[in-house]
C-alpha cells in the first residue's frame, strides 16, 4: 500500500490520489476550508470527498450571492414602476373632471366663435343689417349710417367674447402644461430604466458570467477527482485480479 496523507478535516488516512493539498486550491476554497479549520497550512492535506463539500458550498454561496444581487436590482426596477411621481396621468379626464360650469360655457362659446359656423352667419347678418339701413326698404330704418347701434353692439360682444376666449385659452395652456409634466416623467422614467437596465448589463458582464465560468470550472474539477477516483479504484481491482 502506497503512502497515505491524514485528511485534516476527518483526521483519517487517504492516498494521495484521493485528495489535494490546500496549497494546491484556489483562495476562495482555502478561504471556506478556514472558516472552519482556524490553523490551515498549506502543507494540509483534505479528501477528495471534503473538498467537494466545500466546492458545492462555493457553488451555493455564489449562487446565492448572485440572486441577492438580482433580487436587489429587481426591487429597484418595481420600485421605479410603481414610484407614483413617475405615473402618467389622463390630463383630459383630469381636466375634464375638474372643469366648472363656467369653464365649460367658455370653451364652447371660444369653440363656437372660432369656426365658419359662426363667422358666415354673422357676417351675412351685418351685411343684411347695413343694407336695410341704407336702403330703407318699405321705409325700414332703425340705425342710419354711421350705424351707432351696430358698432355698440359689436363693441358688447367684443367685450364679452375677450374673457371668455381667455378663459378658454388658459384651459389649453394647463392642457399644455400637464401634458409636458407627463412627458417629463415619461422621460424621467425611461432614463432610470436606462440606468437599471445599464447596471444589470454590467452585473451580468462583469459578475454574472465569471461566476457561471467558475461555476463550470469547480464542476469540472469535481468530475476530474472522480475520474481519478474511478481510475484509481480500477487500478486496485486489477492489481487485486492478477495476485
Amino acid at each position: 500500500m502506497g503512502k497515505t496523507y491524514k485528511d485534516i478535516v476527518s483526521g483519517k488516512d487517504f492516498p494521495l490520489i484521493e485528495g489535494l493539498f490546500i496549497g494546491d486550491l484556489d483562495k476562495q476554497l482555502v478561504d471556506l476550508i478556514r472558516h472552519d479549520i482556524k490553523h490551515l497550512r498549506s502543507s494540509d492535506f483534505i479528501s477528495q470527498h471534503n473538498l467537494m463539500h466545500y466546492r458545492l458550498r462555493k457553488i451555493s454561496d455564489m449562487i446565492a450571492a448572485d440572486k441577492k444581487v438580482n433580487k436587489r436590482m429587481r426591487d429597484r426596477f418595481t420600485k421605479v414602476l410603481n414610484d407614483e411621481y413617475y405615473h402618467e396621468i389622463d390630463v383630459q379626464k383630469q381636466l375634464d373632471e375638474t372643469n366648472t360650469f363656467g369653464q365649460k360655457v367658455a370653451d364652447n362659446i371660444a369653440k363656437f366663435g372660432g369656426s365658419w359656423t359662426f363667422i358666415i352667419p354673422f357676417i351675412i347678418f351685418m351685411v343684411i343689417y347695413i343694407l336695410i339701413n341704407i336702403f330703407k326698404p318699405f321705409g325700414i330704418i332703425w340705425d342710419g349710417y354711421p350705424f351707432i347701434l351696430l358698432n355698440l353692439c359689436l363693441s358688447m360682444l367684443a367685450a364679452l367674447q375677450a374673457p371668455l376666449i381667455m378663459m378658454s385659452q388658459n384651459r389649453a395652456a394647463e392642457y399644455d402644461r400637464m401634458e409636458s409634466q407627463n412627458d417629463y416623467r415619461v422621460n424621467q422614467k425611461t432614463e432610470v430604466e436606462i440606468r437599471l437596465l445599464h447596471s444589470k448589463i454590467d452585473h451580468m458582464i462583469q459578475q454574472d458570467q465569471p461566476n457561471i465560468l467558475e461555476i463550470q470550472k469547480l464542476q469540472t474539477e469535481m468530475i476530474q477527482s472522480l475520474s481519478q477516483q474511478l481510475l484509481g479504484l480500477r487500478e486496485e481491482l486489477q492489481a487485486k485480479d492478477h495476485i
